[in-house]
């Protein structure tokens, strides 16, 4: 049994290996229909219960998908729907039940701390779905995409992220030391990463680059990355903000300046953080991204349950 919360905390072999699973497994799927179970179904029996203190598209659809594909079943909760969230049952008590009834458990919440208590009471495997401070399934999936789209190792390019400093860019800068790729960081210079995630990164001799010039960010990279610059319960003047990030916004002027062939990529929902023309436009590869989140997340179960192929 695996836990998967932060990638910093999973060895480099490992997230490799996930990648080079999920490659493998995209392509046996290619004939196959939605709902039809994987060859062997890999994950017969098993029940992944999934519970969300924040609101979700694609990770709710891709993990639903990713453990049927698999053989397996899913059962969605609510936090405000149990006694947890209504009627102050402990996270110890919950997590004896959710060990009780399920195989493993995907949690998407607004605490980090919550993470670890599951953790430490649960006696089956634990994925975060995202937290405030992490969000390792899609930054895996979209490492998975860079390399799917430019047939070459991540390690080999050149990547910018232009936006806020949250939980995405900081699975981001976890991936960039995990897979020894360089990550360009444009942002106004009151948004740069938090001190916390930079000391980890300076302790793993490694270094981010950060730049307060969108066009200095993005020169010469191989990949864009953005977010929203208003996040989930993001409890900020979202009008003041928007104007601190105007020079930030993804334009197709701004993206003159990266490689000719340089991609766009975007974990979605997006916000009015890039112009229709660069998000629609022959580079972006948004929906490709969104779709591999199953494959990932499918071979980031196997990791969980001890069966990657």
């Amino acid at each position: 049994m695996k836990h998967f919360i932060n990638l910093k905390d999973i060895p480099a072999k490992d997230l490799r290996k996930i990648i080079t699973d999920a490659k493998r497994g995209k392509k046996l799927r290619k004939k196959l229909s939605t709902l039809e179970v994987d060859k062997g179904a890999p994950l017969k029996g098993k029940m992944l219960v999934q519970m969300f203190e924040k609101p979700s598209s694609r990770t709710r659809i891709s993990f639903y998908l990713a453990i049927k594909q698999l053989g397996g079943g899913t059962l969605t909760l609510r936090s405000n729907e149990l006694h947890l969230g209504q009627g102050g049952e402990s996270i110890a008590d919950t997590a004896k039940i959710l060990s009780t009834y399920g195989d493993g458990f995907m949690f998407r919440t607004d605490s980090d701390k919550k993470v670890e208590d599951f953790k430490k009471y649960l006696t089956i495997p634990i994925i975060n779905g995202l937290s405030p401070s992490s969000h390792p399934t899609q930054v895996l999936s979209d490492v998975f995409t860079v390399e799917e789209i430019k047939k070459k190792p991540i390690s080999k390019l050149k990547i910018c992220w232009i936006g806020d400093s949250n939980n995405v860019l900081d699975s981001l800068i976890e991936a960039s030391v995990k897979f020894s790729f360089r990550l360009n960081i444009g942002c106004p210079k009151k948004f740069e990463p938090k001190k916390k995630i930079r000391d980890w990164v300076k302790k793993n001799n490694k270094k981010i680059y950060i730049y307060n010039d969108p066009g200095e960010a993005v020169e010469g990279v191989d990949v864009i990355f953005s977010d929203k610059v208003i996040s989930m319960n993001d409890k900020v003047d979202k009008k003041k903000k928007i104007k601190q990030f105007k020079k930030f916004k993804i334009k197709k002027e701004l993206m003159v300046h990266a490689k000719k062939n340089c991609i766009f990529l975007h974990c979605l929902p997006r916000g009015n953080e890039v112009e229709d023309e660069v998000f629609l436009g022959k580079n972006s590869y948004v929906w490709q991204q969104a779709l591999n989140r199953v494959h990932v997340q499918k071979s980031i179960l196997l990791y969980c349950f001890g069966k990657l192929r």
